[in-house]
Formats: structure tokens, sequence, C-alpha cells
């Protein structure tokens, strides 16, 4: 019998490569897994717009327009109610989102990785068949499927009778409508916005499953500075490839690259939506972690990081509410924590 040839050794090996940065092929896996939940394989997936679920504007409308009246009635409900503690509930909710992340991230690598590398980063953005291929649209439409999940973080909100802040609630229903756009638009630079929002939510969803495990984490000011870091370099592709789609349609004679896969309506709304991002985020990280304009020191700084609240998606300026609370009471505070007189 033959011995098997080195290279047919080094192939079996999970060594990593450019097709398989992780050293195995992740999709085959992934569609054996897609085709046990829904009854064919990941490569038989076509997204179509009114066949497939939550792929029209009234059925992502009326979802969102039912998130809203959850919440806000939920809170209202809540009002005169004692909070539940949900730590369990609270913990497993955290604990998928961020494994569903994580796994969503490694899947677009391993498809997007040998695009930029061997086409170029332009083809991967702007081309239909570098960031609009059949693999990259079923990870586009489970992401997008993902933002109806983590509207329940809201949910723990007011069930825990936390503060529902504007920043939050936007936030969440605006991610919605954003990628519900970007999957009717077909637009191939929408992996770029996704993969480094996965980024950020396998950090920020695996700080918030530690935390509620009482584990307390010194980093959690760094989450908020990710989340702006990702919102400008998203402009800044999102822009270079909007305008190169209207120079080259409608003003060729100005500067640009070429043509640019993709359609109007989803450049704007991304273009509408991630600016609102971006200035919302920025507002509040500098009035959350930049009060009077100076930066605390030393145990000051880390004791301010720990108490202060993150944008999205809980316990959004709880501190400040509790305190005003405890005033509006006549509890005593002395700045890290309140106690009653009864007590």
């Amino acid at each position: 019998m033959a011995s098997a040839s080195p290279v047919a050794l080094f192939d079996k090996l999970p060594v990593p490569t450019l097709d398989r940065p992780f050293g195995i092929e992740l999709w085959p896996y992934f569609s054996k897994a897609f085709e046990y939940v829904v009854g064919y394989p990941a490569e038989d997936f076509r997204f179509q717009p009114g066949v497939t679920p939550m792929s029209t504007l009234k059925e992502t409308g009326i979802f969102i327009v039912f998130y809203y009246t959850v919440i806000f009635g939920g809170r209202e409900l809540m009002r005169n109610r004692e909070p539940f503690k949900l730590r369990t509930l609270f913990l497993v909710h955290n604990f998928y989102l961020t494994a569903i992340s994580a796994i969503l991230l490694a899947l677009f690598v391993e498809q997007i990785l040998p695009t930029v590398v061997r086409g170029g980063i332009f083809h991967a953005i702007c081309d239909a068949d570098g960031g609009w291929t059949q693999p990259l649209v079923v990870l586009y439409y489970l992401n997008y499927l993902t933002k109806y999940l983590e509207l329940l973080d809201t949910c723990f909100l007011f069930l825990k009778k936390k503060p529902l802040t504007f920043l939050h609630c936007y936030h969440h229903g605006a991610t919605a409508l954003l990628c519900y756009t970007q999957l009717i638009g077909s637009t191939s630079v929408s992996w770029v916005p996704i993969t480094l929002n996965l980024t950020v939510h396998v950090v920020m969803y695996w700080y918030y499953f530690q935390s509620a495990r009482g584990i307390r984490i010194w980093w959690k000011e760094w989450i908020t500075r990710l989340q702006i870091i990702q919102f400008v370099i998203d402009l800044g592709f999102v822009y270079f490839a909007s305008y190169t789609y209207f120079t080259s349609t409608y003003w060729p004679w100005m500067p640009n690259a070429g043509k640019c896969a993709g359609e109007e309506f989803a450049a704007f709304s991304g273009i509408a939506i991630l600016s609102s991002y971006l200035f919302l985020f920025i507002s509040f990280y500098l009035a959350t972690y930049r009060k009077d304009g100076k930066r605390p020191s030393g145990r000051k700084s880390l004791r301010r990081m720990s108490q202060a609240p993150l944008p999205d998606p809980h316990h959004i300026l709880e501190s400040k509410t509790a305190n005003g609370d405890a005033k509006a009471s006549g509890v005593k505070t002395n700045g890290t924590a309140t106690r009653s007189r009864r007590a």
C-alpha cells in the first residue's frame, strides 16, 4: 500500500491557509447545521423579498413598531411593580449573543479574507462578485435576523426597571432598519460595518455576561471607544463607496474609482443612520467619561470607569437615575453608594 504524499497529509492538517484562515473549513459545518434547521443546505438559500421571512418593508416596520409598543408599554406596566431579577435569563441571553456574534464573525472572515487578498479592497467593497456572493448573502441575512434577538436587551431593561434612554432605544430600532435596507439594496460594502459590529458585539456581550456573573472588568470604557472607532471606519468605507457610485453614475467627469454595486436608497440610509450613530456615541462618551472637560486619574478614574454605563445595550445612565431618585426621596448618598435612614 502506497503511503500518502506529504502534500496530501499537509492538506488534511488543520493548518491555517488563505482559504482556511482557522485551519479547518467552517462553511461545510455551518451548511450542515443550516440544513438541520431549515431543511436545505446553505448553498441553496436565496434571499427573495416577499418570500423570505422578514424580507419586506412592511414586515420590518411592523416589528419595529411592535418593539417600541412593547418596551414603552412594558415600562408603564412595571411602573408600580417590583423589578424582576432575571439573572439566569440575562446570563443566557448575553452568552448566546456572544456565541452567535463570534460564529458569524468567523464565517465572515473565512469568506471575505480570500476575496480581499486576491482581488483587492475595492473589488471586495464595490464589485457584486466580491462583496455580494451567495455565501455572504446567507450571512448578511442571518446577521439581520440577530438584530431582532438583540431587541430583547430592552425587554430586560424595563423588566428590571432600568431607564430607557433615547440612544439605546433609537440604536436598536434603527439597526434593524439599517440591516434591512442594505439587504434589499445589495450593497457590497455591507461586510465592512457588519464584521466590525460583530467584533464589537463579541467583546460587549462577553463583558455583560461576565458582569452579570459579578466579575468586574476594568476595560469597560474601551468598549465605547471601540464602538466609536467602528463607526468612523464604517463611514469612511460607506462615504467612499457612495461617492464612487454617484460620481461614476451621474458625474463621470469627477475623479472616481469606478462603478460600485448597490442601490441609491441603501446608500442614503447607510450614511444617515451611521452618521447619527457616530454623533450620538461621541456625545455619550464625552458626557460619561469626560465630565467637566477633565479626565479622572488614578483610583478615581478606575472607580468612574467601573460605575459608568455603556450606551448599548444595558444600564444607560443608571447611576444618574439612582442618585436622582435617592435625592427626591430624602435618601443620603456618599457618591459611591446610597443607604436609607431606615436601614
